[in-house]
């Protein structure tokens, strides 16, 4: 497992070691181990699957506020994505940047989003299949979005018109949102 630095020091893309042959393939989606070598020691609690049927679907930016953050590794089953974090930590030297990385079922490339970090992606292919694990358990109270086309974060998504639930079509800004998040504060 190779562990990535991204343009953000704290968002890692994790490559795994394929091996393959005649029949298919085989690699290890998660090493509590090798991650920890690699620097990510989180302990995951929760594994999450979504499905998108549609190519042009965005699920995004979303988070959990407060000591209900979540940290993210995320790994695209089926199809294509176009998977994006935020820095929402209010104080860091990356604060509003973000990362995108193209997830494939081919590439098996992994995304890792610690806490502080928006996240959200866009459906490349129809018929795609994301799945995730997170360390805390979900929080309803907690739950946030943050409009996908937010001008002060001003992530391309190189779409006009995505496929959107409500909760996304309805999401605030930045500037409306009650984010909590503060660099060195999150754990």
């Amino acid at each position: 497992m190779e562990i990535k630095e991204t343009a953000i020091k704290d968002v890692k893309l994790i490559v795994p070691q394929v091996f393959g042959d005649h029949r298919g393939w085989f690699y290890e989606s998660y090493n509590y181990e090798a991650l920890k070598n690699g620097g990510i020691d989180t302990v995951f609690v929760q594994d999450n699957r979504s499905y998108s049927a549609k190519k042009g679907t965005l699920r995004g930016l979303h988070f959990q506020n407060g000591s209900a953050a979540q940290t993210k590794l995320l790994f695209c089953t089926r199809g294509e994505i176009l998977d994006v974090a935020v820095d929402l930590r209010k104080g860091a030297p990356t604060y509003l940047q973000y990362v995108k990385v193209h997830l494939t079922a081919e590439n098996h490339r992994m995304l890792f989003i610690p806490k502080g970090f928006a996240h959200g992606f866009l459906t490349l292919t129809d018929d795609v299949e994301v799945f995730y694990k997170v360390d805390g358990y979900y929080d309803r109270v907690q739950d946030r979005s943050i409009r996908f086309d937010d001008p002060q974060i001003g992530v391309d998504w190189g779409i006009d018109e995505p496929v959107l639930s409500e909760k996304d079509r309805t999401a605030p800004l930045l500037q409306d949102s009650d984010v909590s998040f503060r660099y060195g504060e999150i754990l």
